[in-house]
């Protein structure tokens, strides 16, 4: 295939309640949502890219200019035969991964619509893993009290692990509160996105009696070095998120024993065939994985629930369901909980949704079409053409 054309469309959808994490709150889901045409057809992703450069070093303006300025112009009338190759033909940009995996998941969405598969045909995936175990990450809230509630509400509707987020004086407390209210058996896991260091220690090994089932990315998000010796210092399992971008990554810190556990989330490794790598080293070395979420709208969440059809997808992830974030989603219908705790893939080719066009246009702020000619686009560091705001 040769990408002929590619609509951008800038979307603001309002949480149905703030989400709090030790980076700051949010009140509003903003994303890209990319979409390549080809010979007829179309394919969708989704960027996980923010605003500011809090969780990555990469925004919603970085990944419009890489795409328009440093990555597309590399595909400019270049034959794509097959999905694999888009990550050789973007290899000379440096970084970018968030940039560089929404254009690939778009092509790896076109592939598998194109073939008539699903997509986690195409990736790989097991055939008998249909529903796919969830869990649902819940911020930080005002209270103990407040988390043990909404825990709580989730738990009764089904989900199966509970992900915490934390930061320095909001931890220890909360986590007994929810550990006490529901008893021994059930998963809960505590996010620290990186807000401690080695000096919390004696903070992170009083998490130790509480029973967690990991504590993920609690140290700097580029380091493999400290973590280590954090893993050797607690009972509680480590999980690295932040400081896995690569397969090269999950294999040094595996090697190291920084780890036990890793996330994969699809954007911040560079797509769907950089993430296969991470799972595969993982799965050769008995290390589980599970998918992380970045609040992604239903184009994002199919695009994870495919990829968790992978065999060492041993965890529940963090695709909850449309409603856990949104009134309204932008795919119609969205994701719905099933009773058992899991989600379903969709059947249908490629990833197996797609936007609503009714719902693109109630949320979208900004819109952009770009044919895909040859010379279209000049990189040099510089914007071509008109500043976008948004």
């Amino acid at each position: 295939m040769k990408i002929e054309a590619i609509h951008l469309d800038f979307i603001e959808i309002p949480l149905k309640a703030p989400f709090q994490t030790s980076f700051g709150t949010d009140s509003l889901k903003t994303t890209w949502i990319l979409t390549i045409r080809s010979n007829g057809m179309a394919g969708y992703a989704e960027s996980v890219a923010d605003v500011e450069p809090l969780y990555s070093e990469e925004t919603h303006a970085t990944v419009y200019f890489a795409l328009k300025n440093d990555l597309l112009p590399r595909l400019a009338g270049v034959e794509i035969m097959r999905p694999e190759d888009l990550e050789r033909l973007v290899a000379p940009v440096r970084g970018n991964r968030m940039a560089k995996a929404v254009l690939e998941m778009a092509v790896w969405d076109w592939f598998a619509r194109s073939q008539g598969v699903p997509l986690w045909q195409l990736i790989g995936g097991d055939p008998s893993r249909k529903q796919i175990p969830v869990g649902v990450s819940i911020g930080i809230q005002p209270s103990p009290e407040a988390l043990v509630d909404t825990a709580q509400g989730y738990l009764s509707q089904g989900y199966r692990r509970l992900k915490v987020k934390i930061k320095p004086g909001t931890d220890r407390a909360p986590l007994e509160a929810l550990r006490r209210a529901v008893g021994p058996d059930v998963l809960i896991m505590a996010d620290a996105n990186s807000a401690y260091r080695l000096n919390d220690l004696d903070t992170l090994k009083a998490l130790d009696p509480l029973n967690l089932m990991m504590l993920e990315q609690p140290l700097a998000e580029d380091d493999i070095i400290d973590h280590r010796l954090l893993r050797e210092a607690l009972q509680t399992p480590i999980c690295l998120d932040e400081a896995v971008r690569s397969d090269e990554d999950a294999r040094k810190a595996i090697e190291l024993g920084a780890c036990s556990i890793i996330n994969i989330k699809v954007g911040r490794v560079g797509g769907h065939a950089i993430a296969r790598r991470v799972h595969d080293v993982a799965m050769a070395h008995g290390v589980p994985v599970w998918c992380g979420g970045m609040l992604e709208t239903g184009i994002g969440r199919a695009h994870n629930l495919h990829l968790s059809t992978l065999p060492n997808f041993r965890l529940p992830g963090d695709t909850s369901a449309s409603d856990r974030y949104f009134k309204e989603d932008i795919i119609d219908p969205p994701f719905r909980l099933n009773a058992d705790g899991t989600l379903t893939v969709p059947d249908g080719p490629g990833i197996g949704v797609e936007p609503d066009p009714d719902r693109i246009r109630q949320f979208r702020t900004h819109h952009e079409e770009w044919a895909l000619a040859g010379g279209l686009w000049k990189g040099g560091g510089k914007p071509y053409g008109e500043p976008t705001s948004f």
